[in-house]
């Protein structure tokens, strides 16, 4: 079961209908649980890559992109306790009736794809009201917690919610979704009857399943492929379920994704080189340059050394911290994206649901009185 500890935004109307009896909350199953703890390190290493797919219409008229990547990464908890993770960033940008939407994804996962922390972003630039939607997931102790933020024109609503930590056993965050897919298309199969946990629409737990729909030949950058298809529904406890169709190569690739009912889909547009299980990826290799000076050949050959030097650590860090390039990218893309006049207060709000110790504030404090968990403001503060 779930808790709600703070909303901002218009509040409801009291004389609303009366709230009908609540549904017992969700809970995965035991085949779910199991395939979760059955994957091996040796098997996700495999699927540390990165693949783009093009946004085209059903005529096949490109309307974007979408870029997944999934790699090694660390991650610092709040104690500051250094541990390895699943790093998986996702995002896209196309255009839906001329109107320019996008996303954005940064996850970090541990090797059974429990959720350790997750940011999404996505925004559709509707012509009379943009929307823009965050939402902001972090394990603390023995709780997850949800902030929820939801832009419409200059209205904002922001909602965090409480999840105890153990109702959430079996849960599929959508950068373990990713994950877990690759999976599947490497092992050629789905779990029989499983029954995971994920997040609708409105930020309700609910149940998602993935069905096995058998293999197919597509035609991949002039060549036939063979794909694995998967469904996954997602079963909203409101709203009506909703499905989308991966496309699987052998090694986890995603040659294809169709959402079921929406115009378009996604399609690889370059046959990617498939990995076998007894690959190992070669180590780097350093081309030794002659070095050619007519005057101070030490001193060159120092200035050479050192520059060596830093290269190899700058590369060291990036490589231990990927999730600084994917930061990066992403901001700049949104930045791009929406060119805002004050960059500064941008970059701040934008950085800021990266905050650990505590919740993102809302856009707004004068909307809401503080929560009796919350500091209130001292007199000069706005």
């Amino acid at each position: 079961m779930s808790s709600k500890v703070q909303f901002t935004g218009p509040r409801a109307k009291d004389h609303g209908p009366p709230a009908q009896e609540s549904l017992p909350p969700p809970v995965a199953n035991a085949e779910a649980i199991h395939f979760l703890s059955s994957l091996e390190q040796n098997e996700l290493q495999m699927l540390f890559f990165s693949e783009t797919l093009a946004v085209v219409t059903d005529t096949g008229e490109p309307q974007g992109e979408l870029t997944i990547e999934v790699q090694r990464g660390k991650y610092k908890d709040e104690c500051g306790v250094m541990s390895h993770c699943l790093l998986v960033h996702a995002f896209s940008r196309s255009f839906v009736d001329k109107m320019l939407c996008g996303n954005s994804l940064l996850g970090y996962l541990s090797s059974n794809l429990e959720i350790k922390e997750q940011h999404s972003q996505e925004f559709i630039k509707f012509h009379i009201l943009p929307m823009e939607r965050k939402i902001s997931l972090l394990k603390q102790d023995d709780q997850l917690a949800m902030t929820r933020s939801i832009k419409e024109g200059e209205e904002v609503k922001t909602e965090v919610t409480i999840f105890p930590w153990h109702s959430v056993t079996g849960f599929i965050s959508e950068a373990a979704n990713l994950v877990l897919l690759r999976v599947m298309g490497w092992r050629q199969m789905v779990p029989s009857n499983a029954r995971f946990l994920a997040l609708d629409t409105e930020g309700k737990l609910c149940y998602s399943t993935y069905e096995g729909l058998g293999f197919q030949t597509i035609q991949v950058d002039r060549q036939q492929a063979k794909v694995f298809i998967v469904e996954q529904t997602v079963h909203s406890t409101a709203g009506i379920p909703m499905s989308c169709q991966f496309f699987l190569l052998s090694d986890g690739h995603l040659a294809k994704r169709v959402q079921v009912g929406s115009p378009g889909y996604c399609m690889v547009t370059k046959m990617p080189v498939t990995r076998e299980a007894d690959e190992s990826e070669p180590g780097p290799v350093f081309e030794k340059k002659p070095l050619v000076w007519e005057e101070d050949l030490e001193l060159y050959s120092k200035f050479m050394d050192r520059k060596e030097e830093l290269r190899l650590s700058h590369a060291n860090y990036l490589r231990h911290h990927p999730e600084a390039q994917a930061l990066i990218s992403d901001f700049l893309l949104f930045l791009l994206l929406r060119q805002p006049a004050d960059v500064l207060t941008f970059a701040a709000e934008y950085f800021g649901p990266f905050a650990r110790r505590r919740p993102p504030p809302p856009a707004s404090l004068s909307s809401r009185r503080p929560g009796p968990q919350e500091p209130r403001p001292s007199p000069g503060e706005g």
